[in-house]
């Protein structure tokens, strides 16, 4: 299984990552590295993770998608923002005290998309 990664930039400038497919253990490095890269090359705008495309996440995919967004929030400078959180992610991130770290939002809009403003990564695992 993978998950893939679209990054998008929204009409004020911030970085949106449209994540979409299965997250499990195999996915979950390859997926942190990538976030990492977004953050270090974007590191002075809002970047958001959109959960909306997450279909399923595998019981040892859990705590490696959470200690990569535990990471993640240490190293930017922004606040780490996540949408389209399902309600079992949501329950996942109480569990783990993540409520308070994140803040979750329910839209944002993006600007047309182009050549310069969108990337896409498949993380093959």
């Amino acid at each position: 299984m993978s998950i893939k990664a679209t990054i998008l930039r929204n009409s004020l400038g911030n970085i949106i990552v449209q994540l979409k497919g299965h997250l499990d253990y195999a996915s979950s490095r390859p997926l942190k590295e990538t976030l990492e890269d977004v953050l270090h090359s974007y590191s002075n705008v809002q970047v958001t993770l959109d959960m909306a495309g997450v279909s399923f996440v595998g019981s040892s995919g859990i705590s490696h998608y959470v200690n990569t967004l535990k990471s993640l929030h240490a190293i930017s400078e922004k606040t780490l923002k996540l949408t389209n959180v399902e309600e079992d992610f949501k329950r996942i991130f109480e569990l783990y005290g993540l409520t308070e770290t994140f803040v979750s939002i329910d839209s944002f809009e993006l600007e047309e998309k182009t050549k310069d403003s969108k990337r896409n990564q498949s993380l093959d695992a």
